[in-house]
C-alpha cells in the first residue's frame, strides 16, 4: 500500500506539510508506505488547449507530469492545501485541474481525501472544493470523525491543535482499512463497479 500526500502550499515546510506529516506518521504505524509530493510554487494553469487528448500528457512540462508518473503505482492520495480567501491555493487548483484533466485515468477509482490548514476560517469550503476533484473521478472519499482541518499560522501552532491532529490520524487509519478492504475484495473475486461510457449533455439543447 503506497499513498501519495500532495502538498499544495507554496511553502514546502509550512502548516500544510505539518498536517500531512501527521497523516504520514500514522500511515507508517498502520503498515503503509507513503511520500509527500510538494507541487512547488510555480505551477501554471491549464491552457484549455486539449493537446493532452492527443499527446497523452499535458503540454506543460512541470511537476504535474512528475506526479502523474508516480501516481501510476500509488494506491491512494491525500490532497492538502492552506486556505486562501476561503478556497484552495491557486497553485494546487491549477495543479489538480491539469492532473485530473490530462491524467484522470491514472487516479480513477483509487481512494482519496483532502486536508486543509487555516489560521481561523474558510476550512470547510476549501475541504469541499478539493473533494470535488475526487468525486467526479469515481474515487472513494475517505472520512474521519471531523472535517480534515488543522488550525495555526505556523507549524508550531498546528502542533497545539490536538483535535485537528487526532482527526488526521484517524483519517490515515480509515484509509489503510479501506485499502485492505479493497485488496480483500479483489482476492475474494469481487468485481469492480461497472463503468459505463460517459454521456455528455449540453444544457443549451
Amino acid at each position: 500500500m503506497h499513498v501519495i500526500l500532495v502538498n499544495g502550499s507554496p511553502h514546502a515546510k509550512g502548516c500544510t506539510n505539518r498536517a500531512l506529516e501527521e497523516v504520514q506518521a500514522q500511515l507508517t504505524r498502520e503498515g503503509a508506505t507513503s511520500s509527500i509530493f510538494w507541487i512547488g510554487a510555480n505551477v501554471r494553469p491549464c491552457l484549455g488547449c486539449y493537446q493532452c487528448r492527443t499527446l497523452g500528457h499535458c503540454v506543460i512540462d512541470d511537476t504535474v507530469r512528475d506526479f502523474l508518473k508516480q501516481a501510476e503505482t500509488a494506491d491512494a492520495f491525500i490532497f492538502g492545501s492552506p486556505v486562501y480567501y476561503s478556497s484552495a491555493t491557486g497553485s494546487i487548483t491549477a495543479f489538480l485541474d491539469r492532473a485530473f484533466f490530462s491524467g484522470g485515468a491514472v487516479l480513477s477509482g483509487k481512494p482519496a481525501a483532502s486536508v486543509v490548514s487555516c489560521r481561523r476560517g474558510g476550512a470547510t469550503a476549501t475541504f469541499a472544493q478539493l473533494n470535488m476533484y475526487a468525486l467526479i473521478n469515481q474515487m472513494p472519499i475517505v472520512p474521519s470523525n471531523y472535517w480534515n482541518q488543522v488550525h495555526g499560522n505556523t507549524p508550531q501552532e498546528v502542533e497545539q491543535d490536538a483535535e485537528g491532529l487526532q482527526t488526521l490520524r484517524l483519517l490515515a487509519s480509515n484509509l489503510v482499512w479501506l485499502l485492505r478492504s479493497i485488496q480483500a475484495g479483489r482476492e475474494a473475486g469481487v468485481p469492480p463497479p461497472l463503468r459505463e461510457q460517459k454521456i455528455a449533455t449540453n444544457f443549451i439543447r
